[in-house]
């Protein structure tokens, strides 16, 4: 009988070799980047819309579409990326699932855009004119009368906002087929949006309302605003790598307080800010009475307290407006802003210390509170 090693059909695996290459230390799969994510994250929402727009059943429809497309173009994709961040430092490596989970965030943010523009009776969005302000353009063309052209637009926008929406949770979906992973993946966007709408709905009903503080103000805008802008993506990124679920809470704690913070900044820019800078009313707030934490804080002031008062009709000349923001400025309110979204900053950074995040996302999260406190103004 031949001995095996003679047969010239058959190869045995070389052990030595192998032991020995089992000694050497092992490439690390080299590291997703934003450069590979990006462009990605573009195509999904490309494909989407396009596909969409392909089989829309009407005319109508179809150009809704378009201007759907329209109104995705042109952002930070500030939340896809931290979808990645949180994705690539907990060892994530599939760019496909990463883009599409990021374009899903990116819809949810247009949709709840879209719908706060409507609440907030707001036809100009990023400098430009928004799609409600589009569609009451094409009423006004044909002769309707104002009001009913800015209802028109506004409807439309509601339905837009719902497709948007529609298509957040489809692209989700789309990102993780893992049966276990999907789940707290459709759970976290569920949240998300069931946050954002108690938080739009408290900014509904306080305004005016001379009962509520600076700390329900702050309670508001983290449901609003941090809870799926910040604390949603870098969990949906981390969850989508296989990382533990206490690290994935501990860097949604961090969203959390770096979102709230955000949105303190952004108070303050849309009453101090530059108009031309940041693309937003710098009068808006201030003529709807919303409650900010500038206003809530600066109702010590008589003067503010006045002009804010329950039942005070919304600011009209531009005078108004000014005199209203110098007595904010003299109340010592943007001081009093600024200064507690440095200390939630700092906190957030702590946060991320204490949860034992990688490095990687440690540095990048330093990265966004700096460019937090410092938007342009």
């Amino acid at each position: 009988m031949r001995s095996a090693t003679t047969n010239p059909g058959l190869t045995l695996p070389d052990t030595r070799a192998r032991a020995a290459a089992a000694e050497q230390p092992q490439e690390a799969a080299p590291r997703l980047t934003w450069d590979e994510v990006g462009p990605a994250t573009e195509q999904v929402l490309e494909t989407w819309v396009g596909t969409s727009r392909g089989t829309a059943g009407t005319p109508g429809l179809a150009l809704l579409w378009e201007r759907i497309e329209e109104c995705l173009q042109g952002g930070k994709r500030l939340r896809p990326q931290l979808v990645f961040h949180a994705y690539s430092a907990f060892g994530g490596t599939d760019v496909e699932a990463c883009a599409t989970l990021g374009a899903a965030v990116e819809l949810l943010h247009g949709a709840l855009v879209v719908h706060d523009d409507v609440i907030d009776r707001d036809f100009v969005r990023r400098g430009r004119t928004n799609l409600a302000g589009q569609y009451r353009e094409d009423a006004a063309a044909r002769g309707l009368p104002d009001a009913e052209a800015r209802h028109l637009g506004a409807s439309i926008a509601v339905i837009a906002g719902d497709l948007l929406l529609t298509g957040a949770f489809r692209l989700a979906d789309r990102a993780c087929r893992d049966e276990e992973l999907a789940p707290r993946i459709a759970d976290v966007l569920h949240s998300a949006v069931t946050d954002a709408a108690a938080g739009e709905l408290d900014d509904v009903l306080m305004a005016h309302d001379a009962e509520r503080t600076v700390e329900d103000v702050l309670a508001m805008e983290q449901l609003k605003t941090a809870a799926y802008s910040f604390a949603a993506p870098l969990r949906l990124g981390a969850i989508l790598a296989g990382a533990p679920a206490e690290r994935a809470e501990d860097v949604a704690r961090v969203g959390m307080l770096v979102g709230t913070a955000y949105q303190v900044i952004d108070d303050v820019l849309g009453t101090f800010g530059d108009a031309g800078q940041t693309g937003k009313s710098v009068t808006s707030d201030l003529r709807e009475g919303k409650l900010t934490v500038l206003t809530a804080y600066a109702r010590q002031d008589p003067d503010v307290a006045r002009h804010l008062a329950p039942g005070t009709a919304t600011l009209g000349e531009e005078a108004d407006v000014d005199r209203v923001r110098a007595a904010l400025e003299a109340s010592g309110a943007e001081s009093y802003a600024l200064t507690l979204a440095h200390s939630m900053v700092t906190d957030a950074l702590e946060e991320a210390r204490r949860g034992d995040l990688p490095p990687a996302l440690r540095s990048e999260l330093t990265r966004i509170c700096n460019h937090v406190l410092h938007r342009e103004r």
